[in-house]
């Protein structure tokens, strides 16, 4: 992966995404940075913060209720960068979208650094909040990716 890219395209799990994806290396602009998130995300705010901005995921993993995603408001692609309160911020939306979606149980997902170490699509910190739908047709557990995929 290039150093100047914001995005992983060994990491993306669907065609569309993939598309979006290159369209944001082409572009060469950081799809989670707040000038640039409506361009590529379609997905509306749910709640933003002094740190964080809170929305679905568009494109959930498979096998979920709900899929939240907490971006952060600054680049910072590490949690070493990350301002004082930040993780305390991340923690309110969290509960917030536990009450808001009556979300029961689940799993927090947080991948930072290297991408490819990380598993992540996009290197601008963020962090998913996942409620499995058990009842989905050919239910399987979800499971989050940490690592790239050595072929």
């Amino acid at each position: 992966m290039n150093d100047k890219e914001f995005v992983n395209l060994n990491n993306a799990r669907v065609d569309e995404q993939r598309e979006v994806m290159n369209q944001i290396i082409t572009d060469g602009l950081c799809p989670f940075c707040s000038e640039n998130l409506t361009k590529y995300h379609k997905k509306p705010t749910l709640r933003e913060g002094a740190c964080w901005i809170l929305t679905s995921n568009q494109w959930p993993y498979e096998h979920t209720k709900h899929h939240l995603l907490a971006i952060a408001k600054i680049h910072v692609e590490h949690i070493d960068g990350l301002p004082p309160g930040a993780m305390d911020e991340l923690g309110e939306h969290f509960k917030w979208g536990t009450k808001e979606f009556n979300i029961k149980g689940g799993g927090i997902v947080m991948r930072f650094g290297d991408s490819d170490l990380a598993g992540s699509t996009v290197r601008h910190l963020h962090a998913q909040l996942i409620e499995p739908d058990l009842n989905s047709p050919g239910y399987e557990p979800v499971r989050a990716k940490i690592g790239i995929s050595k072929k």
